[in-house]
């Protein structure tokens, strides 16, 4: 059981299904949250991903795509 750094709900998590590092949403305020510990579960909120690294990812999944397309020519 981990608690919501937003809304204080209680969230269940197993120990055992989750990895430091992965993401998961609150079923009661729907706030993206990052597991930081897994012995206890901690959560705390996810930092948002900037609108600029979301473009450029866009921008390198369609240059990657490209060259495959190249490639295959």
């Amino acid at each position: 059981m981990a608690t919501c750094p937003e809304c204080d709900a209680e969230i269940e998590v197993d120990e055992y299904d989750v990895d430091k590092g992965d993401l998961i949403d609150c079923p009661e305020c729907g706030s993206n949250l990052e597991v930081v510990s897994v012995s206890p579960v901690e959560l705390d909120v996810a930092p948002e991903e900037d609108e600029d690294e979301l473009d450029e990812d866009e921008e390198d999944d369609e240059d990657e795509e490209e060259e495959e397309e190249d490639w295959e020519e």
